[in-house]
């Protein structure tokens, strides 16, 4: 199975983008799917979460409000609306699988991972 993020590009302050991620195989019920971001020299960071079976969505405190996953389960494509972009919420954004459907924030708990996809805000 493979991740495929797309979506990302270059947006003005204040606007929004929708990611997705396409998962070339079926997402088992108990996985949980996450999208994590790196921005350039820092860390890479947990976004949102959420538990396939059972719809249990969490968030980072900084992009609550702002961010929301959704899904399409028929083409096992996990989505990210992002609005009220900052110049702080550019980075690469990731997504990643945690086959043992454990909450976590650390990447280190994910074994399968896209390939990202860029988002620059500009002020």
């Amino acid at each position: 199975v493979q991740l495929q993020a797309s979506g990302g590009g270059l947006v003005q302050a204040g606007g929004s983008l929708r990611l997705s991620c396409t998962a070339s195989g079926p997402i088992a019920s108990n996985y949980v799917m996450a999208w994590f971001r790196q921005g350039p020299g820092k860390e890479r960071e947990f976004v949102a979460s959420f538990r396939w079976n059972g719809e249990i969505t969490y968030y980072a405190d900084s992009v609550k409000g702002r961010f929301a996953i959704s899904t399409d389960n028929a083409k096992n494509t996990l989505y990210l609306q992002m609005s009220s972009l900052q110049p702080e919420d550019t980075a690469v954004y990731l997504c990643a699988r945690n086959s043992l459907g454990t909450r976590s924030y650390v990447p280190a708990d994910y074994d399968l991972w896209g390939q990202g996809t860029q988002v620059t805000v500009s002020s």
